[in-house]
C-alpha cells in the first residue's frame, strides 16, 4: 500500500487534458494537472480563497457562489470563506480531493460550464498573495545530510554529524511571527556577534547574511496533546508543500546558538511561496527513500514504515537564483547559484511529523515545518552561501562578474521548485522571493 499521503495516479494528472484558461497549457508552474490552493486578494476586494492556474487565481467563493461546487467541494470552499485556508487543511484528504476533482472537470477545455469561467478568474500580477493560513507554529528541522555534512566538516572537521543526527530528524522551534509570503522585502538584522579578532562581542548588522534553500510542509488534521502520530498514519496530516527561505545571520548565529540553539540569527525573517501544492498533485513524483548507507543505523521502530520507506520521498528540482541590485539596472537575468533535488532529505516528511508528536506535542492545521537545507551532494548543489563559499572563504563569482561571499543589500534571492517525470504534466511551487533592504 503506498502511504496515505500519496494519492494514486488518477485522470487528474493526464498530461494530455486541456485547459480552458488561456495559457495554462504548458505553464511552467500552474498547469491543469497542479491547482494549488492560496489566499489572494483582488484589487481593491478582499481577502479569499483561490486556485492557481495558468496566468490566472481563480476564485472559490465566486465558483461556490454561482453553485458550480456541490457537496464535499464545496463543504472545503465554505471552510476558507474567512480568507483562511486553516479550516479547509484540517477538513484532511477527503474534501480537498473533492475539491481538485470538480475544479479539474470545471477547468477542462470542454467542460459544460466553460463558458461561467472567464468569471470566476483574477489576473494573477494584479492580485496581492498572502500566506495561505495563519501560522500557529513553525518547527524548522534540519535533514538535508549534505547541508548537515557540509556545515559540520567546517566547524568539527572530524566529527561533521553529531551522534543523534542518523536516530532522529533534528528541528528546533521557530518564529512563525516573521514569516512571510513571497515578494516582502527582507530587512537585514542586527545582533551580537564575535568576530575572532575581538576579545568582546559587538552589536551591528549582520555582515554574514545568508539564505537556506527549503521546502516547507503545511499540517492539517492535528493531533490531540499527549497523542503522538504513528510514522504509518503521519502523512494524513500532511496537506501540501511550498518553498521555504530561512534567512540566516550567520555572525549573529555563531555567537549565540551555543548551547540553546537559533534564536535571533533566524527569527528576523522567514520567506514561503505563497501556494499549497497539494499531495494530490505531487502524486506523480512520488519516489522510494533513497536506502541508507551501509553501516547507517535503522530508525527505530516508531520512526519506520514499509509504505512510507517506498514511497515518502519527493523528487522536486530545486534551484537557488540570485540576482543584484547592478544586474538589475543592466536588465540582466538572475544568476543561478545553485541546483538541487528534494531527493536528498535523509528523513521523509512522515518520519518528521512521528517524531515532532513523538513526546505527545500536538499539531494543529496551519502549523508549518521547514525540512531544514536540501543541498545535493554536488559543489554546485549547495543550498547557502555558507556552503557555496566554505564560510566565506572563497567568493562565489557571478555570471555578471560580481562576487558573493554573503549576501549584500539590493541582493535578490529567489527559489524555484518543479516535478518533472516523463509521460506527465510538469508541475512547479511558483516562485520563493524577496530582496534584501539595509539595517534600520
Amino acid at each position: 500500500m503506498p502511504t496515505a499521503d500519496r494519492t494514486d495516479l488518477d485522470h487528474t494528472h493526464d498530461p494530455g487534458v486541456r485547459c480552458g484558461v488561456p495559457g495554462a497549457d504548458g505553464h511552467p508552474d500552474f498547469p491543469i494537472q497542479n491547482l494549488p490552493l492560496g489566499v489572494f486578494s483582488p484589487p481593491g476586494g478582499a481577502r479569499r480563497a483561490g486556485v492557481a492556474i495558468g496566468d490566472h487565481v481563480l476564485d472559490l467563493a465566486a465558483a461556490h457562489a454561482a453553485g458550480l461546487l456541490t457537496d464535499e467541494a464545496a463543504r472545503a470552499v465554505a471552510a476558507a470563506e474567512s480568507g483562511d485556508l486553516a479550516g479547509m487543511l484540517a477538513l484532511g484528504a477527503g474534501p480537498r480531493r473533492a475539491l481538485r476533482h470538480r475544479l479539474f472537470a470545471l477547468l477542462r477545455a470542454e467542460s459544460p460550464d466553460r463558458d461561467r469561467v472567464p468569471a470566476l478568474l483574477h489576473e494573477a500580477g494584479a492580485c496581492t498573495l498572502h500566506l495561505p493560513a495563519r501560522i500557529g507554529d513553525y518547527t524548522d528541522f534540519f535533514v538535508g545530510i549534505h547541508h548537515a555534512m557540509n556545515t559540520g566538516r567546517q566547524f568539527r572537521p572530524d566529527q561533521p554529524l553529531l551522534p543523534n543526527y542518523k536516530h532522529l530528524p533534528v528541528g528546533y522551534h521557530g518564529r512563525a511571527s516573521s514569516i512571510r509570503p513571497s515578494g516582502t522585502p527582507v530587512r537585514r538584522p542586527s545582533g551580537q556577534a564575535k568576530p575572532p579578532h575581538l576579545d568582546a562581542p559587538v552589536f551591528g548588522p549582520s555582515r554574514r547574511l545568508d539564505y537556506e534553500l527549503e521546502l516547507g510542509v503545511w499540517i492539517g488534521p492535528g493531533n490531540e496533546l499527549g497523542n503522538p502520530v504513528p510514522v504509518a498514519e503521519a502523512a494524513d496530516r500532511i496537506a501540501g508543500f511550498c518553498l521555504l527561505n530561512d534567512w540566516s545571520a550567520r555572525d549573529i548565529q555563531g555567537w549565540e546558538y551555543q548551547p540553546l540553539g537559533p534564536f535571533l540569527a533566524k527569527s528576523f525573517a522567514t520567506t514561503i511561496s505563497p501556494w499549497i501544492v497539494t499531495p494530490e498533485a505531487l502524486a506523480p513524483f512520488r519516489i522510494p527513500q533513497a536506502p541508507r548507507p551501509d553501516g547507517d543505523p535503522t530508525p527505530l521502530p516508531h520512526l519506520l514504515d514499509p509504505a512510507d520507506q517506498a514511497g515518502g520521498a519527493l523528487d522536486l528540482d530545486l534551484e537557488i537564483l540570485l540576482s543584484t541590485a547592478s544586474s538589475r539596472e543592466a536588465g540582466l537575468p538572475p544568476h543561478r547559484v545553485a541546483r538541487s533535488n528534494a531527493r536528498h532529505m535523509y528523513w521523509t516528511v512522515a518520519q518528521m511529523v512521528a517524531h515532532h508528536t513523538s513526546g505527545g506535542c500536538n499539531l494543529r492545521p496551519g502549523d508549518l515545518l521547514g525540512t531544514g537545507t536540501l543541498s545535493g551532494p554536488e559543489p554546485e548543489a549547495c543550498g547557502s552561501l555558507l556552503e557555496t563559499t566554505e564560510g566565506g572563504k572563497v567568493p562565489l563569482r557571478l555570471a555578471h562578474g560580481e562576487e558573493r561571499r554573503f549576501l549584500e543589500d539590493g541582493d535578490e534571492v529567489i527559489l524555484t521548485a518543479h516535478g518533472r517525470r516523463e509521460g506527465f504534466a510538469p508541475i512547479g511551487f511558483g516562485p520563493c522571493r524577496a530582496v534584501v533592504l539595509p539595517a534600520p
